[in-house]
């Protein structure tokens, strides 16, 4: 239906993303967090004098408002694994929020407070499937902005496929947004699987052409980057086809600029100015001969790093090694699909420095925090993870509540614990940050703990 103005002229129509509810689930994200607390736990904490991690328990919405009271725009990345409201009642946690509308009000304000929290240069992971991916995707956007999403994973979850009928499902999507994408800061993961063609005095390396093959980037507006390399024929490097280059003419010299692109003719330009060609000619640029009578001037490309792909389809992703995991740390089967180490570990390592801060305010068996402790066991880095977790009620039918964990976040610090009990073990030399202090959220006004559900109806 077309609105109109006080003229009577149509308003201009918009792309709009709403919901019932939408404005009153907004409104919870403004103000403070007044008549609540963090009361310290001490006594379930480990290490409390000196750890810089943290294990909130409570409901995350006012927990975020107090968290930014002290952390704003001090998180470098957030990660969350909510609930994907599939209704299956399969999990340990509550995931039915009976109408998608719904959902939406839980999400929205959360994630508005967790804008507040992330640093410039922030990110934010969060895993999702089916049911509310495209709900997620639209919130997102409007939260972060459109132009701040970085990509979406598809991660290779299920990888035998789990039978619906019409489908075999085997994956789960992960959405991965910057608070400012111009200013964001990743890292790159370690590719196992390198392998190089060639070697030198400094190791193995792969060869790229120099210029930019971008048609965008031409000599007519980058003049700075179109200049003559010159190969000297009478000087090889190696019997594998690399000879010495320069940037002065010598007799019998090859005079070499970048080709232009097959489609269009569009003349390319070198990705190096004049002046960095010259700090690095013959050392990490050298001449290489394509063909008879062909040459190129190549870049010795070192690295055995590589930027997280958008598939992730290695087994080591897949829901059933998170299960394994926990089975193993617990010796029994005490929570549902958690996250494998594997899919935290690369995302952290992705998005956290050595010394940054990590939010997960949905953390379930705290998959987040052995992953942060894992990476610092292996590189001796400092990152620093805060947990938050509602204490939602084990069934008393469930694994868990048998085997003595009568909520989640009893779950969760146990991982902790004998996750870093596990890491000692496995290399004494090991030095990271395995305590945590915990910390639960209190309503002043009544002096109880909030976040826990009320009788379980026995």
């Amino acid at each position: 239906m077309q609105h109109y103005k006080n003229n009577n002229e149509p308003e201009p129509e918009t792309y709009e993303f709403t919901w019932q509810g939408k404005k009153a689930a907004a409104a919870q994200a403004a103000g403070g967090a007044a008549g609540y607390t963090l009361c310290p736990c001490v006594e379930e904490s480990v290490d409390w004098e000196h750890t810089k991690n943290v294990y909130i328990e409570g409901d995350n919405l006012p927990v975020l408002k107090l968290l930014r009271e002290t952390y704003e725009n001090k998180i470098k990345m957030i990660y969350i694994d909510p609930p994907y409201n599939t209704g299956s009642g399969t999990f340990v946690y509550a995931d039915d929020f009976a109408r998608h509308s719904d959902w939406c009000s839980m999400i929205y304000p959360r994630l508005l407070l967790a804008r507040d929290l992330l640093t410039e240069d922030g990110v934010i992971f969060l895993s999702i499937d089916d049911h509310e991916f495209d709900n997620l995707k639209k919130i997102c956007d409007e939260v972060f902005g459109e132009c701040n999403r970085c990509g979406t994973f598809i991660v290779n979850s299920t990888p035998n496929a789990r039978d619906y009928g019409l489908v075999g499902k085997m994956h789960e999507f992960c959405l991965f947004y910057a608070k400012n994408k111009w200013k964001a800061k990743t890292y790159l993961l370690p590719d196992t699987e390198k392998k190089f063609r060639f070697a030198d005095e400094k190791g193995g390396f792969n060869i790229h052409p120099l210029y930019n093959s971008n048609e965008a980037f031409h000599c007519e507006n980058r003049p700075n980057l179109y200049y003559p390399f010159y190969l000297y024929q009478k000087e090889p490097l190696s019997e594998e086809g690399f000879y010495r280059i320069g940037l002065e003419e010598k007799q019998e010299s090859i005079e070499l600029y970048p080709p232009k692109s097959l489609k269009n003719g569009v003349q390319f330009v070198w990705r190096w100015s004049r002046e960095k060609a010259r700090q690095y000619v013959n050392e990490e640029i050298v001449g290489y001969k394509v063909r008879e009578g062909e040459y190129r001037i190549v870049q010795k490309m070192r690295s055995d790093k590589k930027v997280i792909r958008s598939l992730l389809t290695d087994t080591k992703y897949a829901s059933r090694r998170g299960t394994a995991e926990v089975e193993e740390l617990f010796g029994a089967k005490v929570f549902s699909f958690p996250k494998p180490l594997a899919l935290l570990t690369d995302f952290c390592r992705t998005g956290l420095g050595k010394e940054d801060r990590i939010l997960d305010f949905f953390s379930g068996s705290a998959t987040t925090a052995h992953a942060v402790m894992q990476l610092n066991a292996l590189d001796g880095g400092k990152r620093s993870y805060i947990m938050v977790q509602k204490p939602e009620l084990t069934d008393a039918g469930s694994v868990a509540y048998q085997a003595g964990y009568t909520d989640i976040c009893e779950i969760g610090k146990e991982r902790i614990r004998r996750a870093a009990k596990k890491l000692c073990a496995e290399d004494a030399s090991a030095v990271f940050d395995g305590g945590f202090r915990v910390y639960k959220l209190t309503c002043m006004a009544h002096g109880i703990q909030t976040g826990k559900d009320s009788d379980r109806g026995e």
